[in-house]
């Protein structure tokens, strides 16, 4: 079942590591993106903007086939 606003999750190691997306920037991702639960605070085309934790870390624009639910 497809991912939708408001869902709790977490970023799928495998497919971020081997994106166009990460070839094109810093592949030194934070642990807390894999670990931690985020929650989809938008979702345009493709993408989801994801907001993780309670402590102030940045939010970030991922694939939606990048997340899944977190559990």
């Amino acid at each position: 079942m497809p991912v939708k606003r408001g869902d709790m999750v977490r970023v799928i190691r495998e497919k971020l590591e081997n994106s166009v997306e990460a070839k094109a920037s810093d592949t030194r991702f934070p642990d807390y993106i894999f670990d931690s639960k985020g929650e989809i605070v938008d979702i345009k085309g493709d993408y989801a903007f994801v907001k993780f934790g309670k402590v102030p870390t940045p939010n970030i624009w991922l694939r939606l086939d990048q997340l899944e639910e977190f559990k």
